[in-house]
């Protein structure tokens, strides 16, 4: 049956909402299929507003993939702000796609991507506007299978009973699983109903259903069990691994949103994974081993994406950009191949020992000389082996001062606070090392005008790192630590004025620390803290920390644990973790060793350059690190600044 648009019933209702033009969609380069014309609907959400979704690479790269099958459809949906949902909920309009504007209780399927885990209320909001069961437990045959991917799916058990299924890993080749999976059931009749289509799907590696598995619990409150209670599901779910990125070239014709957006670029992702170590760094420990792009296939994307979106900034993304094995040839082609035209580079942060000025001159040919961004992490050379951050202070004064001695005027420095073993002495030395930076800058640019920002958040212990077992400081020590800092750099009268200081408090990290390293009951937290108004927790002006406590302390208390206990508490090494049935390829002996060599400040190499040193992901997965050179150049194409 034809499924119609709300879109009738909708637009009355935009010229009372702020930015309405986020809910119209028709953005260059999105896709409408016919509704009866395929077997299989997914409706793809990204947790957050319009703006932060919409430049989503992964649910670009899903939305393109299953459009491009004849048998398959997939429109997306974000986060609806709080002035539309009450206007929707007294209309009685649910939960709709942008691209179609179809009620999203009419897909087969809603995947949800999650970046972090305080996109998880905004899942409960969706879910009630959607007229979808909030529990998986309730739902039937007509409502869609609920499925959670991205970093933060790697413990998704917090929303276990929000959720149908999970995807552990890269989603390019089991989103096909899926769909295929829900073609061959709905096309036999739908036999075994919902039960056996989750069955069917718990069958495909990398995905994982949560009611299939039971978790028992100690007196002490430390997981006892996680138990498969059917058979022919794994007693541990593996993570999936997009190999040969280059026949993956997704985007290939990226969205162009209409409302401003967070990143204003076409992106191209030059290579996944990480084996840089950072003991802290949840997406480098999850998406090993290392698969960089061609550099021709880097160039025939860049080609490909300008040319269907017409933007003007090319943004290189990968965890580490700098160390693609090709990144001055990448850089140097690209900067020639679009000479003489108004498009430009830009790398995310870079490391300090990857940086050259040959490097960023080259990214900054075509376009303007923007600032540097830089992420020391820790403050004192001691917190930095800690992290396995190998960055000294002479390196990084040594790289700023060769940049403002080269024409910029502002680098941000990126630091966290509240590291494993840290003090107040650690944290202090941001503010030695920011004032050097502004006397090297000075000296180098012989000018005054330069700018130093520091950029300061919250530590939180993530799963599948060495930091997993870690206590987490408190909100109120990283409050102090933080309030030291501010007024060791505004008491410097001469250099303090030249740096900035941004900083996120303590409270949300705290939080999010709760849902990180989170089991099945704080769901119960989640439900509650929704249900009294808490929804884009990722917002300062939505974000209420003492609603989070509140609700923590009266869902916690019938099971005997707090907030506290999830986080502040340091972990042993044979305690069951909440994620331990859920496989990223580490090792976990691996993992508690590196957490030892962490408190004994003993830093680890980078495989990639370095024999293999065990961590369990390639002989484990299956796969291999995938890197150049190649020896390829990227051949100009003159016709481009003819044009």
């Amino acid at each position: 049956m034809t499924v119609e648009s709300l879109f009738p019933r909708l637009e009355p209702l935009l010229p009372m909402v702020q930015k309405p033009i986020q809910y119209v969609g028709g953005e260059p380069n999105s896709t409408v299929k016919d509704w009866d014309s395929v077997d299989v609907r997914w409706a793809l959400m990204y947790p957050d507003a319009y703006e932060v979704g919409a430049p989503n690479q992964g649910v670009m790269i899903l939305y393109e993939i299953l459009n491009e099958r004849p048998d398959a459809l997939a429109e997306r949906t974000y986060a609806v702000w709080p002035d539309l949902a009450a206007l929707m909920r007294e209309e009685g309009i649910p939960q709709f796609t942008v691209d179609g504007h179809r009620p999203v209780h009419e897909f087969d399927l809603l995947g949800v991507s999650f970046a972090t885990e305080l996109g998880y209320t905004n899942l409960l909001e969706a879910l009630d506007l959607a007229q979808i069961p909030l529990k998986s437990a309730d739902r039937g045959i007509e409502h869609p299978i609920v499925i959670a991917g991205g970093h933060a799916a790697f413990n998704p058990e917090p929303i276990s009973d929000f959720i149908d299924a999970a995807v552990l890993g890269d989603g390019e080749q089991v989103v096909g699983d899926i769909t295929d999976a829900v073609s061959r059931w709905k096309s036999g009749g739908q036999v075994g109903g919902r039960e056996q289509l989750l069955a069917d799907i718990a069958a495909i590696s990398g995905v994982y259903v949560p009611r299939f598995y039971d978790v028992t619990y100690a007196d002490n409150g430390q997981i006892a069990a996680v138990q498969a209670n059917r058979d022919g599901v794994p007693d541990k779910i593996d993570k999936r691994t997009t190999m040969n990125l280059d026949e993956w070239p997704y985007p290939k014709k990226p969205l162009v949103p209409l409302a401003e957006s967070v990143h204003e670029r076409m992106s191209v992702e030059i290579f996944r994974g990480c084996t840089r170590g950072c003991r802290f760094c949840q997406a480098g420990m999850i998406t090993r081993p290392v698969r960089e792009r061609s550099i021709t296939g880097i160039g025939e994307m860049v080609e490909a994406g300008l040319k269907a979106t017409g933007f003007e900034e090319v943004g290189l993304l990968s965890l580490s950009s700098a160390d693609h094995s090709e990144i001055a040839d990448v850089a140097k082609g690209l900067a020639d191949r679009y000479e003489g035209t108004k498009t430009s580079l830009s790398l995310p942060s870079t490391r300090v020992d990857a940086f050259n000025v040959t490097l960023a001159n080259e990214l900054s040919r075509n376009g303007r000389r923007s600032g540097l961004t830089f992420a020391p992490e820790g403050g004192s050379e001691r917190i930095r082996k800690v992290i396995n951050k190998m960055v000294s202070q002479e390196d990084l004064i040594q790289t700023v001062t060769t940049a403002y001695a080269n024409g910029w005027r502002q680098v941000k420095l990126y630091f966290m606070c509240g590291l494993p073993t840290e003090t107040d002495d650690d944290v202090l030395e941001i503010a030695d090392m920011a004032k050097e930076v502004i006397r090297a800058g000075r000296e180098a640019a012989g000018r005054n005008d330069i700018r130093c920002t520091v950029s300061i958040g919250g530590f939180v212990p993530k799963p599948h790192t060495p930091f997993q077992w870690a206590s987490q400081a408190s909100a109120q020590t990283i409050d102090e630590r933080l309030a030291k800092l501010r007024k060791a750099i505004s008491d410097d009268k001469n250099l303090g004025k030249s740096i900035g200081f941004r900083y996120h408090d303590g409270k949300p990290s705290e939080v999010e620390g709760l849902l990180s390293r989170g089991d099945r009951r704080v769901g119960a937290v989640i439900q509650r803290v929704w249900e009294e108004g808490g929804k884009f927790d990722g917002w300062s002006e939505h974000f209420s920390h003492e609603r989070w406590t509140r609700c923590a302390s009266e869902a916690l208390a019938p099971y005997g644990v707090d907030l506290e206990w999830y986080t502040v508490r340091e972990r042993d090494e044979f305690e069951i973790l909440p994620w331990d049935h859920l496989d990223s390829g580490l090792d976990k002996q691996w993992l508690w060793d590196d957490w030892l060599d962490a408190l004994d400040e003993t830093e680890l190499d980078d495989c990639r350059w370095t024999p293999c040193y065990d961590c369990g992901v390639c002989p484990g997965m299956g796969t291999d690190i995938q890197i150049g050179p190649t020896g390829k150049k990227l051949l100009p194409l003159t016709v481009v600044g003819q044009g």
